[in-house]
């Protein structure tokens, strides 16, 4: 579970959330990067959850498709 090391922000990109759970105690956001399959776990990582790392949490946007 990725968390950060420097108060500082480095960059930006686009991800998508899928899902959040647990691992060894420690609440994490399931993330797909917009990179490539290279990056991460097969172009997946996961990054703690509720401490709003990176902005995660408190710089979201999402869209409602139209019907």
């Amino acid at each position: 579970v990725y968390k950060r090391h420097s108060e500082q922000m480095l960059g930006g990109h686009a991800i998508r959330i899928l899902g959040w759970g647990t691992e060894n105690g420690t609440p994490y956001w399931l993330v797909a990067n917009s990179w490539n399959t290279d990056w991460g776990d097969k172009g997946y990582f996961k990054i703690l959850r509720g401490s709003d790392e990176c902005g995660i949490e408190s710089e979201i946007t999402a869209g409602l498709p139209k019907l």
